[in-house]
């Protein structure tokens, strides 16, 4: 009698699988996790640049699609593939597609209507060509249900899990520590960010963030620019991409997490600041009402810079609704997914297809 063969799957990616952002850590994590339990998982380098590609680029991402092996599901990541709908359409003539989308593409902020426009037109086109599509969080499946033309029985939500960590005791001057995790990109709202801050100079607090600053090159010059103007260079540090072990810390010598996005799919960076413990200051996008709750922090409207400043100033100020937000924080992380959970998710929607 012959061994069962190892269930496989491809995961076709855009550019280099350790880019540190919270879309390609969710693919390390998955396909560990898929490989713990005992599939077979290959993976594709699409190439860079993508969305923004040309015609060179999406042939030698059409190429590398079709010489993936034929038997096994390819998960192909919504960066790569909503740039892509000729070339998706082709490679499921002989392959099974599977759409992971974080977030529409036509939703990042800062494009003209002409180019979100031509990027919803594309991604629609490309997602008809998937046999499946999974997502990262119910408000994204709702959107390509709403606004994609992919019916709810084709969508599977695999949230993004959460390191469990051990919470550490914070030791620091005194000085409140305020983290920001995410690519400096328009869509992480870093310029409302450094406005809602300018207002709060009567109190003691210092920013650090943390993101890739290649991803907008542009963007992060202006932020660095508007930081100056602002003459908060002494209070607010950007570190760029860092290594785990310095996010970590970075993470346990913090008082308070801010995202000020103006849309997020999940929000991975925000889950992990409630496992460490931190109180929160958001905007009411994605899953943090869900996380976060009325408890664990302040919510705001995105894009409402005086109502950002309204709520760090009231946890600023005031380190018993610190303390009180942050342990209420601890207990709503151990409601959060874990990586097995979010693998058995996949698992599911791979069986399913196969």
């Amino acid at each position: 009698m012959r061994p069962t063969q190892a269930p496989s799957v491809t995961f076709a990616v855009p550019g280099d699988l350790d880019t540190p952002t919270g879309g390609y850590g969710y693919a390390r994590c998955v396909i560990a996790a898929l490989r713990a339990r005992k599939w077979q998982v290959g993976v594709i380098d699409l190439g860079g640049g993508f969305p923004r590609v040309g015609a060179d680029q999406r042939a030698v991402a059409r190429e590398r699609l079709l010489v993936a092996p034929a038997g096994a599901p390819i998960v192909v990541d919504g960066l790569a593939l909503g740039a892509l709908p000729d070339e998706a359409r082709d490679a499921a003539r002989s392959h099974c597609l599977i759409g992971l989308v974080h977030h529409p593409l036509a939703l990042e902020t800062g494009l003209s209507p002409a180019m979100a426009d031509a990027f919803r037109a594309s991604e629609i086109r490309a997602l008809a060509a998937t046999r499946h599509v999974i997502t990262t969080d119910h408000s994204t499946a709702a959107t390509l249900a709403a606004s994609y033309a992919v019916a709810t029985a084709r969508i599977t939500v695999a949230l993004p899990g959460t390191q469990r960590v051990e919470f550490a005791h914070r030791s620091h001057d005194g000085v409140p520590q305020i983290l920001a995790v995410g690519a400096i990109v328009p869509r992480k709202g870093y310029a409302l960010l450094v406005t809602a801050l300018s207002e709060l100079r009567d109190l003691s607090w210092r920013l650090t963030i943390v993101g890739d600053r290649g991803r907008s090159p542009e963007t992060a010059a202006e932020l660095d620019d508007l930081i100056e103007r602002a003459r908060l260079r002494d209070r607010i540090t950007c570190t760029g991409a860092v290594r785990a072990e310095r996010l970590d810390a970075l993470y346990r010598g913090s008082d308070l997490f801010v995202q000020p996005s103006w849309f997020e799919g999940y929000g991975m960076a925000l889950a992990d600041a409630l496992a460490y413990g931190l109180p929160i200051v958001a905007t009411q996008t994605g899953a943090a009402r869900r996380n976060v709750g009325s408890k664990a922090g302040r919510l705001v409207t995105p894009g409402d810079a005086h109502a950002l400043a309204r709520a760090l100033r009231s946890l600023l100020a005031d380190a018993r609704a610190r303390a009180h937000c942050a342990a209420a924080a601890r207990a709503a992380a151990q409601n959060l997914p874990s990586w097995d959970d979010t693998a058995m998710a996949f698992e599911d929607a791979l069986r399913r297809v196969g």
